[in-house]
Formats: C-alpha cells, structure tokens, sequence
C-alpha cells in the first residue's frame, strides 16, 4: 500500500472540485445571510405599521436567532451523516417560503412564529452545514477558504440590505419580503443540487492531504465524538465565548440602522452602514482566515475579540454621523475575522469526526447571546432613550469573550486529520491507519 501526495487537481486534471464547492457555498452565505441582516431595514416600518415597542419588534430577531441556534445542532449532525445537498435543499424551501409568508402577517405572534421556527430552520441549513463540508474539502488552505465562504455573510450584509431597503422605499415592506423570499427559494434550491459532503463520495482527497493509490479510500473521521468534546472544558469555554460574540454582533445587526437613523441619517443612507460593515467583514473573514492556516485561530480570536470590545465602547460614545461610519469599519473587519475561525478553532481542538455536531453546539450559543442582546438594547433603549448603555455592555461583553478564548488549551494526544482506511475485495485485518504528518 503507497501512501503520496496528489495534485490539488481532480481526475483528468480537472478544476478540483472543493473550489466548487467554495464557490456555491459563498453564493448561499451571502445570499441567506444579507437576507437576515436586512432586518435591520425591515426594523422601522414593521414599528410604523403596527406600532410595536422596540423591545418587542428586536424580539422577533432574537426569536429567530435562539431557534436557529437550536436547529443548528441538528443541522450540524445531519450534514455529518447525510451531507449538504439533502440539508440546502429543504432549507431552500423553508427559508424562501418563511420570507414570503411574513408578508402577509397581521399580528405579533405570527411573525414570532414565522421568523422562530420556518426561517430559522431554513437559515440553519446555511453556516454550520457549509463551514463542515469545507474543512472536510482542505487540509492546506483550509483557514483562507473558509474565510472566503464566510466572507458571503460580508458581501451579502453590503448588498442585500440596500437592496431590501431599496425594495422597501419603491414596493413597501410586503412585496419586498416577497422578492427577497422568491431569490432565496430559488437560488440556494439550485446551489445545493451540486454540493457534496465530502472528496472522497467523489473518489478524491482532501486538497492537501493524503492519498492511497490503487485501492479506494474511506474516511473515518479522526477527533472526538460529540459527547467526548462535550466533556471537556474547551468545549464549555468555547461555548461560552461565543454567546458573547452573538449578545455583541446581532446587537448591532439588529439596531445598527434605526441607531443611524436617530442621528439624523435617511433610510438610505443609514443602510450603507450595514454596507460599511459588510464590505470590512469581507477583508476581515478571508484576512483572518489566510492567517488561521499559519498562525492558528486562538491568539487572532484573543485579538479580534479586544478590537471588537473597543468599537463598541467607542460607539456608546458617538452621537454624529461620521463616528457611525468610523465604528462599522472597525467592527466590521474585527467580527468578521471572528466569524471563519470558529470553524477553524473547532477543528483544531476537536477534530473532524463530529465536526458539524459540534460546530452546531458553538452555533446554539451565538444563538443564545444573539437573542438576548438585540432585546435587552430595545428595553433599555425603550425605558432611557439612549443606546449608550446597552452598546458598552456589548463592549464588556466582547471583551469577556476575549478573556474566556485565552484560557483554551489544546487536548493532549488528539489526531486533527481524517484517517484514510483501505478496504478492497479480500477481507483482512485492518492494518495500523495512516495519520498523515502535519
């Protein structure tokens, strides 16, 4: 049996297929993510027309985010088992229709239910499932294509916001929901037609890995099960970091444009706040990425988080329009440098046997920050007047984050890549597997 290194090409000398792989995957984040950020948009006359508090109206976001969070646990154990185009697909549905179906609400409830179970359970085919089935895709440059896949959440909070606003100022809300739903259904339907789990369903190798030649390779998934991570104390610790990073993040996705608005911008102009955010996120998600591959994801999470707290506190300060655009460059590259290394980190400390299961667990803590903080800014905006507060709270927060990264340490004697097993026609015992050389 002969173990080597193989091109990056695939059979033929083909365009590997993870670069498809990247490529699709971008196109769903971006998609699905703007159209979650566009909220945000959606904000003010969701309040105009049925004159809901802000308490209430950022309800409907944390709603949503608590659900997705939850479903993102399953979502992660199923791509594990079945993989992404089975999960994309009914996501496509539920997410499109969800958005569709928000249109014709009349009452509070029904967009609760609306936003916290059919479009949560739609949105949460997206983040977890993508980010496994890439780190699956590469063992060399698995940080920089992570990042750019991540970097859609960037391109899509540039484009999709203005575009929803756009809609909104020239259709009203109930059409725009309706379009946005439509591109959802269709474009992330025909998308996960063409993603696969893993190389190796193709016959291939992970880009950068190893490769047995003449006999066909499986993987066994090397790392910890879910319930053997769960056991540690960096699992816990990592859970706990990152419902700072959603209590601070959705914080601002949710009230980033109304908080412009009150000081003084137009619709339009205080959604290319959002757009600021987004196209910093995009230097910040494949930047941090590239740098994850060489310098690991633990000291440019402590990094990212401090920057992040920074902004924040700045912007509890900021009453002019300028130090708005100041703050979402700022915080835009920092949460964006976060959002590919959560995978990354994952990987590292656990593995990739129960990768998306355990990615999911990280994914229900964001959403369990992400539903408290925007609604504990809207009451606090609603009793005092003034967003100072709740925003330096979002600063300690990220800051906590920070100090909780910094005290996770690798697991001893743990094997970070998939394990290539041989089988062929004559049963025989199994020989040692090979565990490549990092």
């Amino acid at each position: 049996m002969e173990m080597k290194k193989d091109s990056p090409g695939q059979r033929g000398g083909k365009v590997f297929y993870g670069y498809i792989i990247v490529a699709l995957a971008l196109l769903v984040m971006a998609l699905t993510s703007g159209a979650i950020f566009s909220f945000s948009v959606f904000f003010a006359p969701l309040q105009e027309e049925f004159g809901w508090s802000r308490a209430l109206t950022s309800g409907v976001f944390s709603a949503f985010m608590i659900s997705q969070g939850v479903f993102s646990i399953f979502a992660g154990r199923l791509n594990d088992r079945f993989g992404p185009r089975a999960i994309l697909t009914v996501g496509s549905v539920l997410f499109g229709l969800g958005f569709m179906l928000v249109s014709r609400v009349s009452a509070v409830w029904q967009i609760y239910l609306l936003y916290g179970l059919v479009i949560a359970a739609g949105a949460s085919a997206g983040p977890v499932p993508l980010m496994s089935t890439v780190v699956r895709w590469f063992h060399a440059r698995r940080g920089m294509m992570t990042g750019i896949v991540m970097a859609g959440v960037g391109i899509g909070t540039m484009v999709v916001p203005p575009f929803s606003s756009w809609l909104v100022q020239r259709l009203s809300w109930r059409p725009s929901f309706v379009v946005v739903g439509v591109l959802i259904l269709v474009v992330v339907f025909v998308c996960a037609r063409f993603l696969r789990r893993d190389p190796h369903v193709m016959g291939l190798h992970p880009l950068g890995g190893e490769v047995v030649t003449g006999e066909r390779p499986q993987t066994t998934g090397a790392g910890l099960r879910l319930a053997e991570a769960m056991r540690t104390k960096q699992a816990w610790l990592l859970a706990a970091a990152f419902v700072g990073f959603g209590f601070s993040v959705h914080t601002i996705s949710v009230h980033a444009v109304v908080y412009a608005m009150g000081l003084g911008m137009s619709p339009t102009r205080a959604a290319t706040v959002m757009t600021a955010i987004g196209g910093l996120g995009i230097l910040g998600r494949v930047g941090m990425g590239s740098l994850a591959d060489s310098l690991g994801s633990k000291r440019l999470l402590v990094i990212l988080f401090g920057v992040l707290s920074l902004s924040l506190l700045w912007l509890s300060t900021v009453t002019q329009s300028w130090g708005v655009f100041a703050f979402a460059c700022v915080f835009g590259f920092s949460f964006g440098g976060i959002v590919p290394l959560y995978s990354h980190i994952v990987a590292e400390l656990f593995g990739l046997r129960a990768h998306g299961a355990i990615l999911g667990i990280v994914g229900f803590s964001i959403g369990l920050g992400s539903a408290i903080g925007p609604v504990f800014t809207g009451y606090v905006y609603d009793v005092v007047g003034s967003y100072a507060i709740p925003f330096a709270v979002c600063g300690a927060a990220a800051a906590i984050s920070g100090l909780l990264i910094l005290f996770v340490k690798p697991l001893p004697d743990r094997t970070q890549e998939p394990v290539l097993v041989v089988e062929d026609s004559k049963r025989r015992p199994p020989e040692p597997p090979f565990i490549p050389t990092m």
